[in-house]
């Protein structure tokens, strides 16, 4: 794939380098960096594709259609949506409005408000909405994990854990023996003096397979690996031998060398000795019967044929039937959903869930139960005539209770009144007669059954409510008596502490006269108050007590004084002042819980627990007064008709038309006309032991006060209709007080006298009147008193008025109107009227409407919210009967201002319930008027004009969701009442609707793509709302006309837009695709010509073709801009891919396409992400899945950081310095949040050798020069790829991020897990080479990238730690030596703390969080590696042709074969190793020529890997590798025909001493025990008993023991590099014939060197191993110049002569490449020697013999 390079001139690529080095220039940088990259490739738009007609395809293919067996997936259901009616639940027994008031009502605001209260909730329902959101919102949540397997890894047993030494190796029944000798270092280099001897524990055991080992320890603790094993098979004799010490005996092994041991004792001595020879006599007879066994077997021909037929089956019976039923087990197995696991599907999410919608409902503020007890005064005695009964007051009191705010300095509730007197105090008072409650609202029939009024007489409890509480709100209790005197007078008694009977009789001698007389009047007595809350959350205090009971002062009685004197509440010294009466007032507080029973709302209508048999008290709510805020305000849900009078005071001291005028009391009535004999309305709530309503009431009087102020709050039910005539009625009387009718005067006691009218007319301009009211007083009352006028000029109008003190306002009155149905606000009002007028017949004139909803900008915003879904009813109302677009226009910008008014006060839940449950549009009458979708879309086309009012466009973007919405609902309610649901999708709407609807879509598109810059949060919201719209349309209109408009949004966007447009375009496309019927809208059917095909003809597209895009037009367009946004950096990228992954997430969980088939029709889809993955493979092959791999217990050769030797990365001193402090300057900076993230002093690049950049955080790689440098982690290339210098690279191929890997190949691995085999071998089919090299290659970055790092990774990088860098293991170069070094330790940390931020956040540190992401990583890794598994086998079965060309020696067989190795290479569960091992098995049957013929490298790098697995901690695994090792060698030996089986013979050999250098203790207890298996398998194989097989095994496990043995003396010596590399020169040197193996250890030198930073050393290693090639090539004949040729360099080159031509030469394969190979190596390893003189020599006669060859 060549693409052109992306800078073309150097001169670019230096003044773009510059630009990296200036600090503090990021802006320009990023600038720079797109100029550069935008003017070499030219960022076309990609070309849009027309969508298919949908419509029409649907018809057309109509019978394939219904052919198909899975048809659910192309059809939308029928019953895609409904409308339905939801009944309106209330709190209440029966409806809020009076039974008449519908009747009554004239004026349309009143109407509109009943229909409102009335109506049931309309609803929209889409059956499958449950699908349209996110995976997330699926209503099948998605399965719990605690069901997981556990899966069991090595890397997670604990390193140093190892089960018993001694029983694992051992077999019982042998002959052992130990105990403690000293052991003396035998060896060619060193004589072994006295003091070398050390004290060892030595142990002989027997092993699995017969052979014995003498294992030597420091201490007797034989449970640990021993130090170091003699192998007794390899031991030729033992001898006694005392020259360097006594008691010393000789062990001579077959290789020349020998052990030197000596004991404490002669008889010790003696007895090891015996011992010893006693098992090489038993070794010698075994080895003879196997000598004699391989000779007898040649003439036995039958045995011959016998084994050649059923060699196999004996030993795999599940390999000769076939591969494919292992395959199909593992397919059907319990497997896990890769999703489930994955780490974004487990995270909590709700950012995108739509927040709950309820429909409107009252809401109360902090509700309290105030309950009242009992009201008692010091001053008692009983009050029955016969002085029997109990002792109680002496007289009636009646407490009214109610809440007062001193922080915002108002009364905040209605009056509660309570009567809390004795039965017999009660008796005192003249009873009234009990009229019933037949008030202002002809209650219902059923009402009266429920309530009894008896039931309501005396209330004990009330629940208040607080919408705003906070301390400074107090309950105040006002208590009255019975109207005898003046305050001081009556309460002089009570406020003695002496307990005097003689008082009390005197009181209640008085109170019996005064409540026979003046029983109805009352009179102020006393007051106490009590605090609330604790805090402003509404904690109640529940401790608080009443104050004392403080007395009235006649001159403090208004609201206004009470307030003040609260304000002093908490000051003492204030309140001691004030005169106290002796008696305790007992109110409790409580909270009231949601099931409260048997209680009324303030208009007496029960609520639904009520109980109507109850002997349950009563609970009666008091109206709160709810400050008139917007955001404290509700919608009215309920009928609610209340107004509060409060006479304030009576100005009379100036009057001269009454001569007693004193004791004033104020009568209020409410009345319907002002005839002479009409009747005032029963519409006033009474007071407690009175009827419920009644007509009159009085304000309490105050004794010899002509200037009264009165508290008093006369509560009245309404009429629904109001009307001129309604008026307040005050009538003023003198009362007497004095009884003086002492018998002496005949006149009779007149109690009260008439002093005084006045009358306050309810309406004004046709609203009620609530503000403060002066009034004049008249002496008489004329009927039609309301039609007086003053004219002026001393001249009026109406009836005779005689005036009290020249018509003065003398009285002050104020009310209160708590309504739902009456609106104080004059805009509001004058809309509904002129509404009125006009709907009436009068025709309505634009101008004039449009000045009146011109005027409604102004109403008040509280009034707004509370008649919300009246008004908003109104104006979509008046929109549909427009006949002017000026009209439309204005209403549409009032909807406007009122959804923003609603907004900025934070109560946009009301207008989501308005447009879920209450809106409605109405019935629609063609020729009438026209609907709600239709006017609105053109009246918002008009209004996002680019010429119209810019504030109105922006909140109309701001908030466009309740408009879409708004169309949305119109639409589908549209369809269903006029049943245009049964029509084609093409007829339901007309052309003009289809216009509109693409003119807004268009309209709104600069809006969006403009203006995120000035004002980003309003064309975010646009973006979304319409992405929404876009999507519910795909229910009801035209598909096609709305693929048509996704096109027209796509065409907007262009490559390289600034990133926001970016979120945008992908949030648009989410929420599109995130639609229920997503994949029918894709059409996953087959779209050939001509016949109806079969899915199996399927000419699937696994590229994104145009032809595809159109037929499966969504998914073609997601995948496209998935495509270009992988071409952007990296934010980009991630968005994209998120939208990718989690719509595949969803089909995933989706349980309407749960079974297999709907899975792998809806991977068809999602082919050809396969081609895109494939273009992007090198910015996806990334093998690291950290900067630098942890490795727990056992070094991999591939894993292990260690520089490559080849080519490690040079800096140059002077740089080198630079280097690091900029680095640290900076990276640091970067990582503390100091730095910018951007500044651009990356360290000078070009000074940092181009290296095989695995390690090296600040990687060569071009990409990372792009803006997001911060973000990326090290982008260590392939280990294959060098990478490029900073300026050939094509167009983006910077690696992508660990993340964005991780998530496509998430995507990868659902497809190809999905997919039917059908589609994977057409894929294959079509697929070129390279592709499918590709293909292998991203398999075999799955396993790479979800490889499972163990627990203790996984905590560490909780933690936040990162990898352990102090790992002697993994540790590079040591740091002291050179400064590249440090750097590189450096790096290290770095690429640490950034690793630490790859993981998941969501979870916090704790152990649980720990394992529960070990274990979803666990499960991902295993599933990961079953999923290749199935993919590999399946290619295998399919391909074996292609795969055996060549013997098996081609590409594709080794792309293929490096996929399987990367399984053993990676931490692996048992469960999904014991399937590899499966699979290897099967691999070697299929293709043996691939390991057994021509170059071996294959079959090395399986030895390899295998004889690693036989040392593992998990026994299953050593058990499973033992076996498939023993096949390997018993598969060759078939394979050469029973001769030998010298290829697997020689690479285990080489294996193993490779593994020596590269892990850690494989020298130990647990290998040798594989080796026993290994020795057991060949003697049980019955079928090649009588060949030499089984003694050639034998051989095989003792050489390996041998070299074993060796090793053990290394690392007896590992601290000493002198003598460890001696040691492997001496071994390097025993295997001087075979050239293979002594390449293997002079490499493995050669790293000693290069670890010990020894590097001529290790030049002169390489230099051996390229004279072993040429010499090994002259031999064969292929070269022309041995090893002479290196003479010149060193003499010692001679010992490369000595090879052998035997066994070992056959296997190699050495060509003139591995040479020249070699020559670079030492090149490079000579030069960074610092140069010597002798080094500048060997330099040159390197580069002389390289141009000699």
């Amino acid at each position: 794939m060549s693409q052109p390079p992306l800078l073309p001139s150097s001169a670019e690529t230096r003044k773009f380098t510059r630009a990296l080095s200036k600090p503090g220039t990021a802006a320009e940088l990023r600038q720079s960096v797109s100029e550069v990259v935008r003017g070499s490739v030219l960022l076309a738009k990609p070309k849009l594709i027309e969508p298919l007609d949908y419509e029409n395809v649907i018809v057309q293919k109509k019978t394939q259609i219904l052919n198909d067996c899975l048809r659910e997936m192309l059809l939308f259901p029928y019953d895609d949506f409904q409308t339905a009616i939801l009944r309106r639940q209330g709190r209440y027994v029966c409806s809020t409005i009076p039974a008449n008031a519908q009747q009554e009502a004239q004026s349309l605001f009143v109407t509109e408000c009943i229909k409102t209260y009335n109506s049931d909730w309309h609803l929209v329902n889409y059956k499958y909405e449950d699908y349209s959101g996110e995976f997330r919102q699926l209503p099948n949540k998605v399965a719990k994990l605690d069901k997981l397997p556990v899966h069991v890894y090595e890397v997670d047993e604990e390193v140093d854990k190892d089960e018993d030494a001694a029983s694992l190796g051992s077999q019982k029944g042998g002959i052992t023996k130990h105990g403690w000798l000293y052991k003396g270092n035998m060896n060619s280099a060193i004589s072994v003096t006295m003091r070398s001897f050390k004290r060892r524990f030595f142990h002989l055991i027997q092993l699995g397979d017969g052979s014995y080992n003498l294992n030597f320890y420091k201490d007797e603790k034989i449970s640990k690996e021993p130090k170091g094993s003699i192998f007794l098979d390899s031991c030729m004799g033992v001898v006694q031998n005392n020259k360097v010490r006594r008691f010393a005996f000789e062990l001579k092994m077959q290789d020349k060398s020998s052990y030197l041991l000596a004991a404490d004792s002669e008889v010790e001595m003696e007895e090891w000795i015996t011992t010893l020879n006693k098992i090489l006599q038993l070794n010698f007879e075994a080895a003879m019967q196997e000598k004699r066994n391989g000779d007898s077997h040649e003439d036995d021909e039958q045995s011959k044929i016998e084994g050649s037929v059923s060699g196999l089956d004996s030993y795999l019976p599940e390999l000769a039937k076939s591969t494919r039923e292992a395959e199909i087990k593992l397919k059907s197995e319990s497997r896990v959903k890769l999703f489930y696991l994955d780490p974004d599907a487990q995270k909590l999410d709700f950012s995108s869930a739509e927040p709950e919608v309820k429909p409107f409902e009252e809401k109360f503020g902090k509700r309290i139960l105030v309950k009242c007890n009992d009201l008692s005064f010091n001053l008692q005695c009983c009050v029955a005539e016969n002085e029997e009964g109990p002792t109680t007051n002496v007289e009636p009191f009646f407490v009214t209770l109610s809440l007062f705010d001193i922080k915002y300095n108002r009364k905040i509730s209605a009056d509660f009144h309570v009567d809390l007197n004795h039965f017999s105090v009660r008796q005192m008072l003249a009873t009234t007669s009990p009229s019933l409650m037949n008030g202002g609202r002809q209650s219902s029939p059923a009402l009266q059954d429920i309530l009894h009024e008896a039931a309501m007489q005396y209330p004990k409890q009330g629940i208040f409510s607080v919408t705003c509480p906070h301390p400074d709100i107090f309950l105040v209790a006002r208590i009255e008596k019975v109207l005898q005197g003046s305050i001081t007078h009556g309460a002089e008694p009570y406020m003695k502490s002496s307990d005097s009977s003689k008082v009390a009789q005197k009181v209640l001698k008085n109170a019996k006269q005064a409540c026979q007389r003046l029983g109805q009047y009352r009179m102020p007595f006393a007051w106490a108050a009590r605090t609330l809350f604790k805090d402003a959350s509404g904690n109640l205090d529940k401790n608080a007590r009443f104050s004392a009971l403080y007395k009235q002062d006649s001159n403090k009685l208004s609201n206004e004084d009470m307030l003040k004197l609260l304000a002093d509440f908490r000051k003492p010294e204030k309140m001691a002042k004030l005169p106290v009466i002796l008696g305790n007032l007992d109110i409790t507080i409580d909270s009231v819980s949601s099931d409260f029973p048997n209680y009324v709302n303030s208009s007496y209508i029960p609520t639904k627990q009520f109980e109507t048999c109850t002997k349950m008290p009563i609970t009666f709510e008091v109206e709160e007064f709810v400050p008139c805020i917007p955001k404290h305000t509700q919608p009215y849900t309920i009928y609610n008709h209340h107004l509060y009078v409060y006479p304030k005071s009576l100005k009379y001291d100036s009057q001269k038309s009454f001569a007693k005028a004193r004791n004033i009391a104020i009568c209020i009535e409410f009345k319907d006309s002002d005839e002479e004999d009409s009747q005032p309305l029963k519409c006033i709530y009474g007071r407690p032991g009175g009827p419920v309503f009644t007509r009159s009431a009085f304000a309490a009087v105050l004794h010899h006060h002509q200037n009264p102020e009165f508290y008093d709050e006369i509560k009245i039910e309404l009429p629904t209709q109001l009307h001129e005539k309604h008026h307040l009625l005050f009538t003023f009387f003198h009362v007497s007080c004095d009884n003086s009718s002492k018998g002496s005067t005949k006149k009779k006691d007149v109690v009260e006298t008439q002093v005084g009218y006045s009358w306050l007319p309810l309406l004004k301009d046709g609203r009620v009147v609530t503000s403060e009211q002066h009034i004049p007083v008249s002496a008489n009352l004329p009927s039609g008193y309301l039609g007086y006028q003053e004219l002026g000029m001393g001249r009026h109008y109406g009836p005779e008025i005689k005036w009290v003190d020249g018509s003065k306002p003398l009285l002050r009155v104020s009310t209160h109107l708590v309504s739902t149905v009456y609106t104080q606000d004059q805009h509001f009002h004058n809309f509904f009227q002129y509404c009125q007028k006009t709907e009436s017949g009068a025709q309505a004139l634009g101008s004039e409407l449009v000045k009146y909803l011109k005027s409604l900008h102004a109403m008040e915003g509280h009034v707004m919210i509370a008649f919300l879904p009246t008004i908003l009813n109104q104006l979509f109302r008046v929109l549909t009967r427009a006949t002017q677009e000026e009209v439309a226009v204005n209403v549409t910008r009032v909807i406007i201002h009122v959804v923003a008014q609603c907004h900025e006060e934070g109560l946009e839940s009301h207008l989501r319930s308005y447009v879920k449950y209450a809106y409605k549009a109405e019935p629609y009458i063609a020729s009438e008027y026209k609907t709600v979708h239709e006017e609105l879309t053109k009246s918002m086309t008009t209004i996002l004009k680019p010429s119209a009012d810019f504030l109105t466009s922006n909140k109309l973007l701001k908030y466009s969701w309740f408009f879409f919405e708004v169309l949305i609902k119109s639409m589908a309610q549209h369809l269903i009442e006029n049943s245009k649901v049964k029509l084609l999708r093409n007829q339901r709407f007309p052309a003009s609707y289809h216009h509109a609807v693409e003119t807004v879509v268009n309209m709104l598109m600069p809006h969006i793509t403009q203006k995120f810059r000035d004002n980003p949060e309003a064309s975010k919201n646009a973006n979304h709302s319409l992405a929404v719209f876009i999507k519910r349309c795909f229910t009801f209109m035209d598909r096609g006309f709305v693929f048509k408009q996704i096109n027209n949004y796509i065409s907007c966007f262009a490559p390289g837009d600034p990133k926001t447009l970016f979120e945008y375009k992908f949030e648009f496309l989410r929420v599109v695709c995130n639609h229920e019927h997503y994949i029918p809208l894709n059409l996953p059917m087959p779209f050939g010509k001509g016949r109806i095909q079969r899915y199996q003809d399927l000419q699937l597209d696994y590229s994104l073709t145009d032809e595809f895009c159109r037929n499966h037009f969504l998914v073609g367009l997601l995948l496209r801009e998935v495509g270009t946004a992988l071409q952007e950096f990296r934010e980009v990228r991630l968005i994209a891919i998120g939208v990718l992954k989690n719509l595949l997430i969803k089909h995933s969980f989706d349980d309407r396409y749960a079974s297999r088939s709907h899975q792998a029709r809806i991977a068809t889809l999602y082919l050809p992400l396969f081609g895109l993955l494939i273009e992007n493979v090198q910015r996806i092959n990334v093998r690291d899945v950290s900067p630098f791999p942890v490795n727990p217990g056992s070094t991999v050769k591939e894993e292990s950081l260690t520089l490559p030797a080849v080519n490690p990365i040079v800096t140059p001193q002077k740089s080198g310095s630079s280097l690091d402090a900029s680095l640290h300057k900076d990276l640091f900076g970067a990582i503390s949040g100091i730095a910018s993230p951007y500044t651009n002093s990356t360290p000078n690049i070009s000074s940092v050798r181009n290296a095989d950049s695995r390690g090296s955080l600040i990687s060569t790689d071009s990409g990372n020069s792009l803006p997001e440098r911060n973000s990326e982690k090290s982008n260590s290339l392939d280990k294959h790829q060098q990478s490029g210098t900073l300026g050939n690279s094509v167009v983006r191929c910077d690696k992508l991020d660990q993340s964005e890997i991780k998530s496509l190949l998430m995507c990868f691995l659902y497809i190809l897990k999905s997919m039917s085999d059908d589609a994977l071998f057409t894929y294959w089919n079509k697929a070129s080479t390279s592709e499918l090299m590709d293909f292998f290659t991203i398999l075999e970055v799955c396993l790479h990238q979800f490889q499972y790092m163990g627990k203790r990774y996984i905590a560490r990088n909780q933690e936040g730690l990162g990898p352990i860098v102090h790992d002697r293991k993994s540790q590079t170069l040591p740091v002291s030596r050179n400064r590249t070094g440090m750097m590189h330790a450096r790096l290290q940390q770095l690429g640490s703390l950034d690793n630490s931020l790859t993981f998941n956040h969501s979870y916090g540190h704790s152990d649980a969080d720990v394992l529960h992401q070990s274990l979803l990583e666990a499960n991902i890794a295993t599933e990961v590696c079953l999923t290749a598994l199935d993919t590999l086998s399946l290619f295998t079965l399919a391909f074996k042709n292609q795969l055996l060309a060549d013997h098996g020696h081609n590409p594709l067989m080794k792309k293929v074969f490096d996929v399987y190795l990367c399984f053993l290479q990676k931490h692996q569960s048992e469960t999904a190793l014991k399937n590899v091992f499966t699979a290897l098995r099967s691999l070697i049957y299929k293709f043996p020529s691939t390991f057994y013929e021509r170059r071996a490298d294959m079959c090395a790098a399986l030895c390899y890997e295998v004889l690693k697995c036989c040392n593992s901690k998990l026994s299953s695994i050593r058990t499973e590798a033992s076996q498939l090792l023993y096949f390997l060698m018993r598969n060759n030996f078939d394979y050469t025909g029973k001769k030998s089986f010298v290829r697997t013979h020689l690479q285990v050999i080489i294996s193993v001493s490779q593994l020596i250098a590269d892990v850690v203790g494989i020298g130990g207890t647990r290998f040798q025990q594989s080796l026993s298996i290994i020795n057991n398998c060949a003697n049980s194989d019955r079928l090649i008993k009588h060949t030499t097989f089984s003694s050639d095994v034998k051989d095989l496990t003792k050489r390996i023991r041998t070299v074993l043995m060796a090793t053990a003396q290394m690392k007896e010596h590992e601290n000493d590099p002198e003598m460890l590399v001696d040691l492997q020169y001496s071994l390097a040197k025993s295997y001087a014939s075979t050239p293979e193996l002594r390449k293997t250890w002079l490499d493995s030198m050669a790293r000693i060197h290069v670890k010990n930073g020894d590097l001529s050393e290790a030049a002169m290693c390489y230099v051996h191993v390229t004279a072993l090639v040429a010499e090994y090539l002259t031999r064969k004949g292929m070269f022309r110049q041995g090893c002479t040729a290196f003479r010149v360099i060193t003499p010692n080159i001679d010992e490369e002569a000595s090879m052998m031509e035997d066994v070992g030469m056959q296997d190699v394969h050495f060509n003139e490449n591995n040479i020249l190979k070699r020559l670079n190596a030492e090149a490079e390893t000579g030069i960074q020697a610092s140069p010597t003189k002798s080094d500048i020599r060997v330099a040159k006669n390197v580069k002389q013999c390289h141009s000699s060859p």
